[in-house]
């Protein structure tokens, strides 16, 4: 049997491998991607893309290249609750995605970028056309079979589908990216939460032009309440704008306990018009399927040489918007380890934290998404009298319509769960711990971020000036090196950076900031933020999370780096 020899093999070509083999090539990490199918994504799927996302992308070179083909954030967010999109009541609406204007705020301070709908079947193009730009070899029709470990490395199995003939790929590491049903994740036996097939549901895809009927209320999502809007699915009858306004996709539950619809493209084009409310409307099906809402997270997401990420790992309904955004972030949290491991300059142990740090974040988005469904029912029961009974006088229809608007207005918890998608604490040995304890979010910390330096978070966002450019903090990190910032007086910062940096084989860069200094604090921002003295340095790793921070200038700014950046490299 002939092998293939490579760095890293990727199995999957999704969001997390697609991401990942971006990311990796973007390091110079040689890699393989394989996939089982003879294309990329056909269907949109996954849609919105937060701001954490966004950063991990114009991290890559990438955010102009999203941003040109998204939906942008100001035609998402004016969300009805309805009968049907052609009805001329609403039951209520919702400022989602961050455009109320109290959330804009909050969106706007918070990152450089912003939160977009790039679907499913246009962002993989975007990841694995500049992945294979940057050196990844994509093998298309190639199924991923089985694997062996040794001290060494991986050796895959695959099969050729064009050919019919098998071969084996070997590498020092594979990402098992295989999605919702990976083979991967249970050949190394991975640990597991929960269920799989908690409810049933159905996507159906057409094109209508529905623009008299939406385009006054720009919305990625149209929820619709009518009979059966409560059986399986994500709580609720959904139609969700692919593309502004002629390009759509239907989401609609059926019992799990029975057989799903028999989705012929009358039942599909007889469920658009019923949820569109007018069945003179012409409708073109794309594509039907059946899929289930799952409830499932791995406890660990590696075994040996193999690491898993995306839907191999944590699987939910799409609720909260948070799947694809999760899974590329798992690729950048595991990319930049991999490279440092394999050019020699930590130790294997530094991807031990990859579980550590990625494990408890899927853990969060598969109960946060599913709890999601569950909050939807309070519409219903604020309904229950009817749906014209709230138009009634009377003290009972007064309080139906209070328990309405409060039902409505508690979809926040899935529209606008700011801290859950910027708010992910690390607690590992890849981070060094300052002996604070983690920061209270003031706020609800599901709903709102809270911008801190303290080790194991994303630093904070906050504009800096050189010369006639203004750039992000997150700007001066990530490009697959070591950051440290520091202000007036902590000259000595940097030049311990570019000794250590030497000493240990690693690209540190360091920038000061302040009056004079590398970055002029433009705003004084990054002053309120930094939550150190001007003497003081906050170290960035290669994903922008802080992994240590001194509140003054050390007496040996040497030793207390070199000794940082060994616990974190594992050396």
């Amino acid at each position: 049997m002939s092998v293939v020899e490579t760095d890293v093999l990727i199995v999957g070509s999704g969001p997390a491998g697609s991401a990942a083999a971006m990311l990796l090539s973007t390091y110079g990490v040689p890699n393989i991607m394989v996939t089982k199918y003879s294309r990329l994504a056909d269907t949109p799927r996954a849609h919105i893309t937060n701001q954490r996302t966004m950063e991990v992308l114009r991290d890559a070179g990438l955010e102009d290249v999203v941003v040109a083909q998204a939906t942008p954030q100001h035609l998402m967010g004016q969300t009805p609750f309805c009968s049907s999109i052609a009805a001329t009541e609403e039951l209520g609406r919702l400022h989602t995605w961050y455009t109320h204007p109290n959330r804009q705020a909050d969106h706007d301070l918070a990152s450089p970028t912003a939160i977009c709908d790039m679907p499913q079947h246009l962002m993989e193009p975007v990841l694995a056309s500049a992945a294979t730009a940057r050196g990844t070899h994509l093998r298309y029709d190639t199924e991923y079979l089985s694997l062996t470990q040794d001290d060494d490395g991986v050796t895959a199995t695959v099969r050729d589908r064009l050919r019919g003939d098998e071969y084996q790929i070997r590498a020092k590491y594979l990402i098992g990216a295989d999605g919702g049903r990976s083979r991967v994740a249970e050949d190394i036996g991975l640990p597991t939460v929960g269920r799989m097939g908690v409810a049933g549901s159905i996507n159906v895809v057409f094109e209508a032009d529905l623009s008299r009927y939406v385009a006054h209320r720009p919305s990625t999502l149209y929820w619709v309440l009518q009979t059966g809007a409560d059986v399986g699915g994500i709580g609720m009858g959904l139609v969700r704008c692919v593309r502004p306004w002629h390009e759509w996709l239907i989401v609609w539950g059926y019992d799990i306990e029975g057989e799903p619809p028999d989705l012929t493209e009358e039942y599909a084009r007889r469920l658009a018009h019923q949820l569109i409310g007018d069945d003179t409307v012409p409708v073109t099906i794309k594509s039907s399927s059946a899929w289930t809402v799952n409830h499932l997270y791995a406890e660990r997401y590696h075994q040996g040489r193999v690491f898993c990420a995306g839907d191999a790992v944590h699987r939910h309904p799409p609720s909260n918007g948070l799947g694809s955004n999760t899974s590329i972030q798992d690729a950048y949290n595991l990319a930049w380890k991999l490279e440092l491991v394999l050019s020699g300059a930590a130790g294997p142990a530094l991807l031990d934290s990859y579980s550590a740090e990625r494990a408890p974040v899927g853990r969060q988005i598969v109960e946060r998404a599913n709890r999601s469904i569950g909050e939807t029912g309070r519409i219903f029961q604020a309904l229950e009298g009817g749906l014209d009974a709230r138009k009634l006088p009377g003290e009972g229809a007064e309080k139906q319509r209070q328990l309405l608007r409060e039902a409505v207005a508690f979809k926040d918890y899935e529209f606008n769960t700011h801290g859950v998608e910027l708010d992910q604490r690390y607690v590992s040995d890849a981070v060094v711990p300052d002996g604070t304890p983690a920061p209270r979010n003031p706020r609800d910390a599901e709903l709102y971020h809270h911008a801190t330096t303290w080790p194991g978070a994303k630093v904070p966002h906050a504009w800096l000036g050189r010369g006639t450019e203004r750039v992000s903090t997150l700007d001066v990190g990530g490009r697959g090196r070591f950051t440290l910032l520091t202000g007036v007086g902590g000259e000595a910062w940097a030049a311990a950076a570019a000794d250590v940096a030497e000493e240990l084989g690693i690209e540190l860069t360091a920038a000061t900031i302040g009056p004079g200094a590398d970055y002029e604090d433009l705003y004084g921002d990054w002053a309120a933020l930094r939550e150190v003295g001007d003497t003081g340095a906050v170290l960035l790793r290669p994903d922008n999370y802080v992994c240590f921070r001194s509140p003054a200038l050390a007496a040996d700014p040497a030793e207390a780096l070199r000794t940082a950046l060994r616990q974190v490299l594992a050396v």
